[in-house]
């Protein structure tokens, strides 16, 4: 099982990693939306602690969803005004915030989907939107395997703490943005605070699928099996997913119009 662990995981941070480097901010961040480090958990959490187990996780997943929804808010504002730095400690104290005040929370499975859905709307329209072009510099080669390195130390690390917090904690903190958080400072260092707004804006886009994804998971896990579970959550997933490219596209050909700010105040807090 340790073995799955530490092969899973880096291998499919590495192809989304090859893939973002090809296609951009938004298609990376878009492809960051698929559950590549918490799908994992709640598979190893469905096989390490059972069935039961896992569903009242990816419940808690859904949840947590909002979370993430609000970090990629909060980001976003804030690198119009500050370093990448403080934009990243100050979003993740909005996540852990919310982990904490979701934690409180027990909702059905209906209702935790929906207000996924509708938080994700809702911030999608207030992200900021910016026309300022990006610095064309790309991030080092070695930041593809801190990217694997972090994102496997998580997976490891939540798998084996997830009998202690129990399964509404662990759902919550499947979706940590650890793949927003790194390409999010990455790319405001080496490209600029408006192409970080573009990738954060491809995650909240991508995170539909995320939703859709443990919906199935805690809809039917239980019931169906493991197996059955996850072939049909991640084939739904991928179609859904390729509807939300939909989006990336749709607003990368009509961004909202807005006055175009100077560099110093949208693009140049990159040290």
């Amino acid at each position: 099982m340790l073995v799955f662990k530490l092969l899973l995981t880096p291998a499919l941070i590495g192809l989304v990693s090859l893939a973002g480097r090809r296609w951009g901010p938004a298609v990376s961040g878009w492809l960051v939306g698929l559950p590549l480090t918490s799908g994992p958990v709640v598979l190893f959490l469905a096989l390490d602690q059972g069935t039961t187990f896992a569903s009242r996780a990816a419940q808690g997943t859904l949840l947590g969803i909002a979370s993430v929804a609000v970090f990629c808010l909060a980001y976003s504002w804030l690198s119009k005004r500050i370093s990448w730095l403080g934009s990243l400690l100050a979003s993740w104290a909005v996540f852990f915030a919310l982990t904490a005040v979701f934690e409180l929370i027990t909702a059905p499975l209906v209702i935790s989907f929906v207000g996924a859905i509708v938080c994700l709307t809702i911030v999608l329209n207030l992200l900021p939107a910016s026309q300022s072009a990006s610095v064309a510099a790309n991030p080092p080669q070695w930041e593809t395997l801190l990217r694997m390195l972090t994102a496997t130390a998580f997976v490891v690390g939540l798998t084996a703490i997830a009998a202690l917090v129990g399964p509404q904690l662990s759902g919550l903190l499947t979706p940590f943005p650890i793949f927003a958080s790194v390409l999010g400072a990455f790319t405001y260092h080496f490209q600029g605070a408006s192409a970080a707004r573009r990738l954060l804006r491809g995650v909240v886009t991508g995170s539909y699928t995320f939703a859709v994804f443990f919906l199935i998971i805690a809809g039917l896990i239980e019931r169906w099996g493991i197996a059955a579970a996850f072939t049909l959550a991640l084939a739904i997933a991928l179609v859904t997913h390729g509807g939300t490219f939909l989006l990336i596209r749709r607003y990368r050909k009509h961004p909202r119009k807005i006055p175009i700010s100077t560099p110093n105040q949208d693009d140049l807090h990159t040290t």
